[in-house]
């Protein structure tokens, strides 16, 4: 059986530092293999971690990684020859992107990433029929530019009642994320209307984008997945089940599914 091509998205790592200060503003994106001057002493890296890698191929699909680069037509035309796209994990999303100010707990940004993934969710929006899964940032990032906002830090917003931030090893879960009902779509690819996942994050969705779905929350409330009903298929979610393929069933089982979707 044919392997689907599969896009996952990469970050652009080693840029300055100051080009995260606040009220730095919008990047011009950067042409795809090119520092931003010739003589530059550092070297940028286009980085997707082996994890994402991994689960893709280990459940059928061939994974290759998009540069995280903002040119449309650049983007445009590798996402035209995928299958389905994987929107990984990463920095906090600037809150410029949903019209909020920046709170003094906001994290790292990389205003790269965010040009790349405000492209990629125009994409997809485009293309409901291109699957799509979203993990950690991924459900986050989809969320703004899809035109929701986000919790800028869940210890000061929401409270400390969960481990957001957990620090057990990625392979094991740290708390429990209950499901809207049997008929979202994680329900039936788990068989399940409960799930232990893993958590990796301060940042979470609060002002759901229209068009998409809340269907699963931490026990204090948190938005743990999304999913976009009259997208062929779109799942979003917060857990990082790339860690867990080894250890949780459910977490196989959505990128199985994923896959399969991809090769329809």
């Amino acid at each position: 059986m044919s392997r689907p091509p599969i896009a996952i998205t990469a970050t652009l790592e080693g840029y300055p530092e100051a080009e995260d200060e606040a009220g730095a503003g919008p990047r011009a994106p950067l042409g795809p293999w090119l520092s931003p001057a010739p003589d530059a002493p550092w070297g940028l890296k286009h980085v997707a971690l082996a994890s994402y890698v991994k689960a893709v191929w280990e459940a059928g699909g061939l994974p290759f990684v998009l540069p995280c680069v903002g040119e449309m037509e650049l983007v445009e035309g590798l996402l035209a020859q995928a299958r389905g796209l994987l929107i990984t994990g990463g920095a906090d999303v600037a809150p410029e992107g949903y019209g909020a100010g920046r709170s003094p707990k906001l994290g790292k940004v990389n205003p790269y990433r965010d040009a790349l993934d405000r492209t990629v969710v125009a994409y997809a929006e485009a293309h409901p029929n291109l699957p799509v899964l979203g993990i950690c940032r991924g459900i986050q990032a989809y969320n703004v530019y899809a035109g929701g906002t986000l919790v800028q830090d869940i210890p000061s917003e929401v409270g400390e009642q969960v481990a957001h931030k957990q620090t057990a090893p990625p392979t094991e879960p740290s708390h429990l994320v209950d499901l809207a009902d049997a008929d979202c779509r994680l329900a039936a690819i788990a068989g399940a209307m409960s799930l232990w996942v893993n958590s990796f994050h301060h940042q979470a969705v609060r002002d759901v984008a229209s068009g998409l779905r809340a269907v699963a929350w931490a026990p204090d409330g948190v938005i743990e997945a999304l999913e976009k009903p009259s997208a062929r298929w779109c799942v979003l979610v917060q857990w990082h089940p790339e860690h867990m393929t080894a250890t949780r069933e459910h977490a196989r089982d959505l990128f199985e599914a994923f896959v399969a979707a991809c090769r329809a």
